[in-house]
């Protein structure tokens, strides 16, 4: 059986009307009141999920969170972990011409699937050209991710940081 006790604080009421403006307080004679009944709430927010981060702000790149690339003249592997990952990249291209110069891609050992496949065409060399790449992938079981140079005119370097595991559960930075 839940008992009602009376609260006679001003200093509660204060701060309800600082909470609460639109409320008005409570008026005068009106009194707060508790009760030794448990009620069951049920919050639905993204603190409750475990994450007090905005969303936005989830996928940030820090000091500890990322591992940093750069690739130049050979095909390397970036991930070959299962999960959800961010990729932010920028590719230098000098004194290129024509031909694939870099791709990014998902293989799982039997077929590979490009990303990022900018084509420069082109007779003459190019000064200098940079891309700037950020997309996210997901690894799953016996994939990886890879990036391709073409040749020593070409350096993509960036960083790779993982938003979350397979199952969906958030890596906070």
């Amino acid at each position: 059986m839940a008992q009602e006790f009376t609260i006679n604080s001003t200093a509660i009421e204060t701060k309800i009307n600082q909470l609460l403006p639109s409320q008005g307080g409570f008026g005068a004679g009106v009194d707060f009141s508790a009760s030794t009944m448990v009620i069951p709430i049920v919050d639905l927010t993204e603190s409750a999920e475990g994450s007090n981060l905005r969303q936005d702000l989830q996928s940030s790149l820090s000091l500890t969170s990322i591992t940093s690339f750069n690739v130049t003249n050979t095909t390397s592997t970036l991930i070959n972990t299962t999960g959800y990952y961010r990729v932010f990249a920028t590719a230098d291209l000098n004194n290129s011409v024509g031909g694939i110069l870099y791709n990014f891609s998902i293989t799982d050992g039997t077929t590979t699937k490009q990303i990022i496949q900018p084509f420069l065409q082109a007779t003459n060399p190019i000064a200098a050209i940079n891309n700037l790449h950020d997309f996210i992938v997901l690894l799953q079981a016996g994939e990886q991710l890879t990036c391709l140079s073409s040749n020593a005119n070409c350096i993509v370097s960036g960083v790779t940081r993982q938003l979350a595991d397979l199952s969906g559960n958030l890596t906070n930075p």
